[in-house]
């Protein structure tokens, strides 16, 4: 864990790394880590493929460990950094954790809930709105997600074992 004020370009920094781990599974590449007071308190990547579970979000997971670390369902006060603008599931989930800011990197037009498609994490209607900033270090994180996607395209070899 790490102590002291660092920049958002930091932290996307290490939700990227975690992409490229995601990546490496041949998993869609998307990272996360969560922060509380200047600490990292959750990290992950997306886990679908491996755990053969819809829900296994890197924002899920990362969600679930932030919950825990901090011994509360209310994520007060943190801000979730992740490599791709949320979908709908992703962006209820931190907007009824009530995390404070997200920050993601690349825009995502066909599923994104961040202001893309939908709107979820500054929904009026909704009982609590996250601050949110888009398009930090969106150039690399949108590249590596072309760059898996154009590989499956190709229908490169997975690097996954079928079971």
């Amino acid at each position: 864990m790490e102590l002291e004020e660092k920049t958002d370009e930091y932290y996307m920094g290490k939700a990227l790394k975690l992409a490229r781990r995601a990546a490496e599974a041949d998993e869609v590449p998307v990272g996360c880590v969560i922060v509380h007071d200047g600490r990292i308190i959750a990290r992950a990547h997306n886990q679908v493929e491996t755990l053969r579970d819809p829900t296994a979000h890197a924002e899920m997971i990362a969600i679930t460990q932030a919950a825990e670390a901090l011994g509360n369902h209310r994520l007060a006060g943190t801000t979730l950094y992740v490599t791709c603008e949320p979908c709908a599931m992703c962006a209820g989930a931190m907007v009824l954790g009530r995390v404070e800011r997200v920050v993601y990197g690349a825009s995502e037009p066909k599923s994104g809930c961040a202001g893309s498609v939908l709107d979820i994490l500054r929904e009026e209607r909704l009982n609590h709105r996250c601050e949110v900033v888009g398009g930090v270090m969106s150039e690399e994180s949108a590249e590596l997600l072309r760059e898996f996607f154009e590989e499956k395209r190709k229908g490169g070899p997975s690097k996954r074992v079928q079971r």
